[in-house]
């Protein structure tokens, strides 16, 4: 199922395990994948640290556990993230197959 819905890279792979180190020491949380209205092209991908909703779709990456609410779902079909720590900007990238509109900054985008 993974497969269908997204794929993480192993660099952000690595990012999150780092991350989960010091904001999710005891692993009872998931790692949110979202969609919210706003930024400059409309919809803002965000990306947290919470706890399991009833509804959410619970996707499996080794130890990491990624949750995904059913409304960002449509969004987020087919998406790769990624781990930027280049020159051109450091952070999390989103590389969404289904955007046909994004910011210069990568943080928001349009259908």
């Amino acid at each position: 199922m993974e497969q269908e819905l997204i794929m993480i890279t192993d660099k952000a792979i690595q990012q999150i395990k780092t991350i989960a180190a010091t904001d999710n020491p005891d692993g009872t949380k998931g790692l949110r994948l979202a969609v919210t209205g706003g930024g400059c092209s409309g919809l803002s991908y965000k990306i947290e640290f919470g706890q399991s909703k009833e509804k959410d779709n619970v996707l499996m990456f080794g130890d990491i556990k990624v949750l995904i609410d059913p409304k960002s779902v449509i969004y987020l079909k087919g998406i790769v993230l990624d781990f930027k720590d280049g020159l051109n900007g450091k952070g999390f990238s989103f590389d969404n197959p289904n955007a046909k509109n994004t910011c210069g900054c990568g943080e928001s985008f349009s259908l």
